[in-house]
């Protein structure tokens, strides 16, 4: 008799464009799961969807009233923010296991009641924490477990977005407004980047220069604790810049590693010494060359929408927590619930340099 792998059937809840354009390619082109239906508040969205996938489809906030859920073993969770926690909450009840977009709850109190609570039911709570596993930061944390890098020196994260761009029309409720929605993912990355657990040093805020919730700026100081040597790690959030960058870069005794978060490019430039007319012109070259090599290769799965940034590793991990019980490292509920606290930790401690 064939020897039938099971499969975990599985429903999306919010149809937004993360969701649409980044988790339903993955899950479709992921073995282990069935897609059994979509999930959306929106006329007509979840049905145009379910067209496409051949699967079925709700249009409502509350999953209990869903017919055919008892079909289902997980769910995704991808409505605004003020949502996740009585969406997850809710869908925990109904015993299935959940796998989240940040940010994981709007308190550090749900957050924690929510990993109670999937223990207590023996069920997987899982947070898309993706950008560690795309292959940028992956191709950069091998030079640094090779030694590639020697010492590390600094780390810095910076983040430049242009409040023109597409953004969610939820954001402004948020604490800190957009902060509160991307730090996230400069928290995840640079907790897995730094040689020792992180310190909150302290945060200044500059305030929106529009009259809006989101500053116009946050600069964040840690310092990476490894036996008795301190890391200076530091992230700048601008939410008021005309051009839309992500970068995390490692300063090292022999290179200088960078991140391109939104390109998926990593370029790792040597130590130039004495920064000579020759080094000046090796950096030029180095750079352009990993630049385009990788931004060729890289824009094309842009152009077909076949780029990941590790989306398919994350729900890979969830799979196999659901189906073996294997941990989800990186991507559990205590990783998010500690990426909640240090949200948090800004959130409570910032000051504000003038209002």
């Amino acid at each position: 008799m064939e020897n039938v792998k099971k499969k975990i059937n599985i429903a999306l809840i919010g149809l937004g464009w993360v969701s649409t354009h980044r988790h339903l390619p993955t899950i479709a082109a992921d073995e282990r799961f069935k897609i059994v239906g979509v999930i959306d508040k929106h006329p007509g969205r979840a049905a145009d969807i379910a067209k496409k996938y051949g699967c079925y489809s709700a249009e409502t906030q509350d999953i209990r009233t869903v017919p055919w859920m008892n079909e289902v073993d997980a769910v995704t969770v991808s409505v605004q923010p003020m949502l996740h926690y009585e969406m997850i909450k809710t869908a925990l009840m109904l015993n299935k296991h959940v796998i989240t977009e940040k940010p994981f709850a709007m308190t550090v109190n749900e957050g924690q009641e929510l990993v109670n609570l999937a223990r207590e039911k023996h069920l997987k709570l899982g947070v898309v924490h993706n950008f560690q596993f795309a292959s940028s930061t992956q191709k950069m944390i091998k030079d640094i477990e090779d030694g590639k890098y020697g010492a590390i020196k600094a780390i810095s994260a910076v983040q430049m977005g242009n409040p023109g761009r597409r953004l969610p029309v939820w954001y402004e409720k948020l604490p800190l407004g957009l902060f509160y929605d991307e730090s996230p993912h400069f928290f995840y990355l640079l907790s897995k980047l730094s040689p020792g657990p992180l310190e909150h040093i302290g945060s200044d805020i500059f305030p929106s220069t529009t009259g809006l919730n989101t500053p116009a700026q946050i600069f964040m100081k840690y310092r990476a604790k490894c036996g008795s040597s301190s890391t200076p790690v530091t992230v700048s959030l601008n939410f008021e810049s005309p051009v839309s960058e992500w970068h995390l870069m490692i300063f090292g005794e022999k290179c200088l590693g960078d991140i391109d978060i939104f390109r998926d490019i990593y370029m790792c430039l040597p130590n130039d010494g004495l920064h000579v007319t020759s080094t000046v012109f090796r950096t030029s070259l180095i750079a352009t060359w990993q630049h385009w090599a990788q931004n060729i290769s890289q824009g094309i799965k842009h152009l077909l929408g076949t780029l990941r940034y590790g989306n398919e590793i994350v729900f890979g991990r969830f799979a196999e927590a659901v189906l073996n019980d294997t941990p989800m490292e990186g991507v559990g509920a205590e990783d998010a619930l500690r990426i909640l606290k240090m949200q948090h930790e800004v959130i409570n401690n910032a000051k504000y340099l003038y209002k």
